[in-house]
This record gives structure tokens, C-alpha cells and sequence, in this order.
């Protein structure tokens, strides 16, 4: 019997109008600090660094959409992190044999098959299931505002079995038996964590957050402290 995690990325749903706001680094440091360095950097030269993101209308009705092609097996476990490279570790202990990856970026390693020798992170966590046949093969849904392009990863779908497809593109019904939604925080701005919490929440299955936490982000109230702290951040 096959069984499939879905994995979703908040960063299918963000749009930005400077394709260089982003870091494959997952820490504290930039999940929350660095995005207030970029907020004083731009603000200095008149420009509000909440203009250059948009959320995707998308998100209102993306779970009616995946209902339309999916099913949720009745012990379905859901998971939600800050890390997308959690989607090993649970694809492992689901025992997944097929991954469905929604997100902005494909995760199956930036460098060729060489960047599979790494070990797992938030780059390649997809390409190493794959390599270390914890799965058989992988669906990757882009979002529309990737900067990314299949041809990227040729070597990589060519020595193993990825594909990049449109949801339209499903055929059947497949059923999942985990799903694990990722904050992506170095890529996706503080300002949205309440809209994704009531992204999870609008799932309408109970989850386990696993290191996910709310960061504030509160522009009104900073003083020259934080100014000093954060641009050397």
C-alpha cells in the first residue's frame, strides 16, 4: 500500500517584488533578526519593507483544492515546523513512499548530485529521500512566484524519480497518511505568522508544532537599541 506525505511550504503562497530577500541559513538569526536588518536598510532609503511581500489569495481556498485531490487516511498525522528538512524525518517514520512538495523551491539539492553528500538540511531534504530510498519517487507542485526552473534539476530527475508537475496533472485520488506544513522563517516574513498559524488551523485536523515559535514583529516600538542591534545583526 502506498503511502504519501504531503508537504507544504508557506513560501508557495509568498510573493516578492525583490527576488533577493530570502536565505537558505535556518536560524534565529534569520528568522526574526534579519528580517528587521532589511527593515531598517530599506526604511533608510523610503521604502517599507512590508510593500515588497504579497500573500497569495491562494491560501484562502488552497485545502478545499487539495481535498479535490487528495484524501486524509482516517490516522493521518500532521506536523508543523519551521524547517522543511523535518519532512525526512517524518517521511521516514510514516514510511512514505511518495512525496507530494508543494513550495517555492524543489529541496532537491543546489549543485547537482554532489550536493547529495551533504548531510539533510532545507536544500536537499528531498533529493536525499530519494537517493537513500526512504521514498520511490516525488511529485514537486511549484508555486507560481518560484524564481526556479525544472531544467535546474535535470541530473537530478534524470538519476532519480522527480518530477515537476501542475496539480491539474494528478489523475487519481491519492490518499495521504502524513502531512507536514513548514514555516520556511529565512524566507518568509514575521508579519505572516498569523496568517499561517490560521493556515494550519484552517486544515481542520489536530497537528504537532515541532520547533515552530510565533515571532513578534512589532516596528512601532523600536527604539535606537534595537537599531544598533539589529543592523549588526
Amino acid at each position: 500500500m502506498e503511502r504519501c506525505l504531503l508537504s507544504v511550504d508557506w513560501d508557495y503562497f509568498i510573493d516578492t517584488h525583490n527576488k533577493n530577500l530570502g536565505s537558505r541559513l535556518e536560524n534565529n538569526k534569520n528568522i526574526i533578526n534579519l528580517w528587521y536588518k532589511r527593515y531598517f536598510q530599506l526604511n533608510e532609503s523610503g521604502k517599507n519593507i512590508q510593500n515588497l511581500f504579497q500573500l497569495s489569495p491562494d491560501v484562502n481556498n488552497f485545502w478545499s483544492e487539495i481535498k479535490n485531490h487528495f484524501e486524509f487516511t482516517k490516522d493521518v498525522q500532521v506536523y508543523v515546523s519551521d524547517s522543511h528538512a523535518l519532512s525526512y524525518d517524518i517521511a521516514e517514520k510514516n514510511r512514505s513512499n511518495m512525496v507530494y512538495l508543494f513550495d517555492a523551491h524543489s529541496d532537491l539539492g543546489y549543485g547537482g548530485l554532489s550536493s547529495l553528500n551533504f548531510e539533510v538540511n532545507c536544500a536537499n531534504w528531498l533529493g536525499k529521500l530519494l537517493k537513500n530510498k526512504v521514498i520511490n519517487e516525488a511529485d514537486i507542485i511549484y508555486s507560481p512566484y518560484t524564481t526556479e526552473k525544472p531544467e535546474y534539476f535535470k541530473q537530478i530527475c534524470r538519476s532519480l524519480n522527480a518530477r515537476f508537475i501542475a496539480l491539474n496533472d494528478l489523475d487519481k485520488r491519492e490518499a495521504i497518511s502524513a502531512v507536514h506544513i513548514c514555516r520556511s522563517g529565512a524566507w518568509t516574513p514575521p508579519w505572516f505568522d498569523e496568517q499561517f498559524f490560521n493556515f494550519i488551523k484552517d486544515l481542520g485536523i489536530l497537528y504537532k508544532i515541532i520547533d515552530c515559535p510565533r515571532r513578534k514583529w512589532d516596528t512601532k516600538h523600536l527604539s535606537f537599541s534595537d537599531r544598533i542591534f539589529y543592523s549588526i545583526a
